[in-house]
């Protein structure tokens, strides 16, 4: 376990959440909202697990599995992202669309942005969304992250909107 909050768990991922990962990955609103990671099958989400484990040797820190702290059920994913693109990490989340709009998405992000600067020691978190994704700047709003202006970051169609914490 990497941390927890009042409903949620976030551990790092395993082989064994591939079958959550493929559902999650190659759903409609994933590929809208963050792109087409290519998962169509077990073997992608294994691989797109493996990706998000280099990521935890290499930076000590990636996107992990959030799940109900009551039955342990599989909701998204939330954690810190190291991309080459930006400077600095940033707090990543999603979440399968039957979780949406309960509060889950604060939870997880605001309890990650905590961990990355107080146990992790990071100075400052990023964040980017697209911009035409009120909800994710709505959670970004919520949990304090400021307003940078937008962004064209390479390998990304189109503007992102740009947030970081405030020190």
């Amino acid at each position: 376990m990497i941390l927890q909050t009042e409903r949620l768990v976030l551990r790092e991922l395993v082989e064994d959440d591939a079958p959550f990962i493929l559902e999650l990955v190659d759903s409609p609103a994933f590929h809208e909202n963050i792109g087409d990671r290519g998962v169509r099958d077990l073997d992608g989400a294994r691989t797109y697990i493996a990706g998000v484990r280099e990521s935890y040797a290499k930076n000590g820190f990636g996107l992990w599995r959030a799940a109900l702290k009551a039955s342990d059920e599989p909701i998204g994913l939330c954690g810190l992202v190291k991309r080459d693109a930006l400077p600095l990490p940033d707090v990543g989340y999603a979440l399968l669309e039957r979780f949406w709009g309960q509060g889950f998405a604060t939870e997880a992000a605001a309890a990650t942005i905590d961990h990355g600067l107080g146990v992790l020691g990071i100075p400052v978190i990023a964040a980017i969304t697209k911009p035409g994704n009120a909800g994710s700047i709505a959670v970004l709003e919520k949990i304090g992250m400021a307003y940078q202006g937008l962004r064209q970051l390479e390998g990304h169609d189109g503007e992102s909107t740009y947030f970081e914490t405030i020190g």
